[in-house]
């Protein structure tokens, strides 16, 4: 599974980081980024994902 945010879209509301805060933190600039591989957090990964509000996780 691959993971990326585009944090050109990121409001940094952290719901993805309250869901999986294994593969999710939110920055020192207040956006989202991806600080581990999701092997493991696969359905977390998936949730944030779909919780997301401006739909900027995209997982392949």
């Amino acid at each position: 599974m691959n993971v990326e945010i585009d944090r050109d879209g990121c409001i940094g509301c952290g719901v993805c980081a309250d869901i999986c805060p294994d593969v999710f933190h939110i920055a020192d600039d207040g956006l989202s980024e991806v600080i581990a591989k999701p092997e493991g957090f696969e359905d977390a990964v998936k949730e944030a994902a779909g919780s997301c509000p401006v739909e900027v996780i995209h997982v392949d």
